[in-house]
This record gives structure tokens, C-alpha cells and sequence, in this order.
């Protein structure tokens, strides 16, 4: 879920109004959690990322506050030392420095990408690839997911032409910030990922997993067996 289909269940299961919670998200005093250091707040996605999916029990008519707090507390617990440790050792493996923000937006296109958890290490592998091992390419992502984001669903056809920050097909690198609400699988997989020669990947409909692809041709051509006639 992003930011904004989780005010609204919160508004369905009567704890809060969306409008309330989303005023709270971009204004509301927070407790001072180590992952929003340094975060700009002011929009109603500006914790996106951070309102860890789970399971909650909440009382009705709770304050904003409260909701958010719980869900923020929970992403506390969840990304915990042993996660920290893990990002230390992936930032040595791609002599970079990923700060855990960076590995938030990582764990969030994998929610949206990956057709479920167990290939969700792979799909972590083509994203690293893509910035990190693609030659002369510039780090372009093309991962539709982000699109879909940008267009805040207002059009079903995903348009890469869409001047937008979250276009990874015209702007390089990472997106400016996560793009939904990433689980526990998702960020392991962004701290540990699958070590492979795949770039590419298409969904293939008589599995519902994706198949990979180490070069163009092969992937467009398990494009056209998947969709073509």
C-alpha cells in the first residue's frame, strides 16, 4: 500500500479520517525515529515507506497520532541491528554508501515488482545490476511501478513519456523517494540480494512469476512468446 491507500483503510475501519491522518503525516509531531532524520516533511506521502504493512489492532476513533505512531514503531523493530549490520556489508560489496533511506526505496520497487516474495532476492539483483554493473548504460531503471506512482493512478495505460522525477525511464538512478510501504521481505531482499546476470524480466502469464534475461534479444524474445498473437 502507498501512504494514501493507507489513510483511506484507516478511514473504512472508522480510526481515523484519510484527510486527518495525511494533515498528520506532513505537519504532526512524531516521536524522533533514527530513519526520518533529516526526511522533509509537508506532503501527505512524505512517510512513505516508513508505515510498516502488518497486521494492528486499533481502537476506534483513535487520533492520527496514534495510528501513524504504531506503524512508524512497528518499521522500528522490524529494521532492526541485524538489518544495519546487513547494510554495512552491502555497501562494502557495491563500494557505495547506501544509507537505510536509499534501501527503503530500493525495498519499495521491489514490493511493486516482484509477482511474489521468493523471487523478490532476483528482482533486488536486475535493480542492483541496472545501477551498478550496466556498462555505458546511465543507470536508467525502467521499472513501471514508479510510473504508476507518478500517475497517482489517474491513467491506466503506463505512460513513459510522463516528465516526473518517478520516471525511471527518462531520469537515472533511484527514485526520489519510496514509491509504497515495503515489507519485511522486501527490505531483506534489498539488503541481501540475489547475485546474477539478469538485466531484464517480463511477467510470464501462464505462471504469474517473472522470467529473467541477461541480454535484449532474449528478453524480447520471451516477449514475444508471452504476448505476441
Amino acid at each position: 500500500y502507498t501512504c494514501r491507500q493507507i489513510f483511506a483503510r484507516l478511514e473504512e475501519n472508522r480510526i481515523c479520517s484519510a484527510v486527518d491522518a495525511a494533515a498528520y503525516a506532513a505537519e504532526g509531531e512524531l516521536k524522533p525515529y533514527w530513519f526520518l532524520e533529516g526526511l522533509e516533511r509537508g506532503t501527505e506521502n512524505c512517510l512513505e515507506g516508513y508505515l510498516f504493512p502488518d497486521t494492528y489492532e486499533f481502537y476506534k476513533n483513535s487520533t492520527p497520532k496514534e495510528a501513524l505512531e504504531r506503524m512508524l514503531d512497528n518499521f522500528e523493530n522490524r529494521f532492526d541491528g541485524e538489518m544495519l549490520t546487513q547494510l554495512e556489508a552491502l555497501n562494502a560489496k557495491l563500494t557505495d554508501n547506501y544509507p537505510a533511506r536509499e534501501i527503503v526505496i530500493v525495498a519499495s520497487l521491489i514490493e511493486k515488482e516482484s509477482a511474489d516474495p521468493k523471487e523478490s532476492p532476483k528482482i533486488a539483483g536486475v535493480i542492483y545490476n541496472r545501477l551498478f554493473r550496466w556498462g555505458n548504460n546511465p543507470k536508467l531503471l525502467g521499472i513501471d511501478a514508479a510510473i504508476v506512482y507518478a500517475q497517482e493512478g489517474q491513467n491506466t495505460r503506463i505512460d513513459t513519456s510522463i516528465d516526473s522525477p518517478y520516471n525511471t525511464y527518462l531520469y537515472p538512478g533511484l527514485t526520489p523517494g519510496p514509491i509504497a510501504n515495503p515489507g519485511l521481505a522486501s527490505l531483506k531482499a534489498a539488503l541481501n540480494p540475489e547475485t546474477h546476470g539478469y538485466y531484464y524480466y517480463v511477467l510470464n502469464p501462464s505462471t504469474g512469476m517473472h522470467q529473467f534475461s541477461a541480454t535484449l534479444a532474449e528478453h524480447n524474445a520471451w516477449i514475444d512468446q508471452f504476448y505476441s498473437g
